[in-house]
């Protein structure tokens, strides 16, 4: 198993609880594990019945468990904040007004969410040298993925800039010093700085996904779940990674042989539909299916992990890099 563990699925089929009881397996293999979660509702929280916000910390009664919830729209805040200061500190203060205009605009643009989660994203990889295995409780949507095909275009996009500053910077040295020698160079412009910067995030982000992470996607066994989990498994293909396997979570108890009523004849129904479904994601998915996990009722977080963690096989040992 890599050492970056991504789970996706669309909202409300599970994949927090399921990432969590990962994490407590990894913990559980001796490895010190890093959950993250970017769930708003803060899941992670009422899984542990203990409050986390964007620092890691250690989850209780879990030796080698830490985790962090990171919250989406105070990271398009602090995105928003971080381009603004580096944007203000390279312009006149006469356009500092309508340059914040600018980027209040564009983080209003459908992208903007995206590009600040991953950017947060990238942080917590960089800085996750304390852990042997990250884990985070959702994957990169499709917007987020297509921001891996920057690098190469960015690349280009400053070699062109750094001729045309190069150009620039030549001629408004000879025309205020004559033929002395350029004090200006194009390693302190701050824009070619900055995009340079961006290119090589990129290019970290694609190369640490594309070799050191692995993708589930935990799905429900309903048809608006499976054609969820299809879209995603195309996004992630377009973006040259794959996906390591299925979960399908929330499967129906059987009943018992003996058990009649209403209660007993819905389960049957249900466990049938579902189990016809269960049979279409083996025969239209190339991904294989790595647990199914019945659904529980009427037991507490705790419970439930203990009861996931035993269900859950996923292999836990960190494999090196592919290169």
């Amino acid at each position: 198993m890599d050492r970056f563990v991504f789970f996706g699925g669309k909202g409300g089929v599970g994949k927090t609880t399921v990432a969590s009881a990962y994490g407590v397996q990894c913990a559980r293999g001796g490895q010190q594990t890093l959950l993250v979660s970017t769930d708003p509702a803060h899941s992670t929280s009422d899984v542990f019945d203990q409050g986390f916000d964007d620092e890691p910390a250690p989850v209780e009664g879990y030796d080698g468990l830490s985790a962090m919830e990171l919250d989406p729209d105070a990271e398009v805040e602090r995105h928003m904040r971080e381009i603004k200061q580096a944007m203000s500190d390279q312009v006149s203060p006469a356009i500092v007004n309508e340059l914040d205009r600018q980027i209040e605009l564009a983080h209003r643009t459908p992208g903007a969410y995206e590009a600040a989660l991953f950017d947060r994203f990238i942080d917590v990889m960089r800085s996750s040298d304390d852990y042997d295995r990250v884990v985070f409780d959702t994957s990169p949507t499709g917007g987020t993925l297509r921001l891996l095909a920057l690098p190469e275009l960015l690349e280009s996009w400053v070699d062109r800039l750094r001729q045309k500053r190069a150009e620039s910077v030549d001629l408004f040295e000879k025309a205020a010093i004559g033929d002395r020698e350029a004090r200006a160079t194009l390693e302190d412009d701050p824009i070619v700085r900055r995009l340079a910067e961006r290119a090589e995030t990129f290019d970290f982000a694609g190369r640490v996904l594309s070799e050191q992470a692995t993708f589930f996607l935990v799905l429900n066994p309903d048809d608006l779940s499976i054609a969820e989990s299809q879209r995603a498994i195309e996004d992630l293909r377009e973006a040259d990674l794959s996906v390591g396997g299925l979960v399908v979570n929330k499967v129906a108890p059987a009943p018992g042989e003996s058990e009649t009523g209403i209660g007993a004849t819905y389960l049957r129904e249900r466990r049938r539909a579902e189990q016809a479904r269960l049979d279409r994601i083996h025969e239209s998915f190339d991904q294989p299916v790595v647990a199914v996990l019945e659904q529980r009722a009427g037991v507490d977080g705790t419970d439930l992990l203990a009861d996931l963690v035993a269900d859950l096989a996923l292999g836990t040992a960190v494999e090196p890099p592919a290169t």
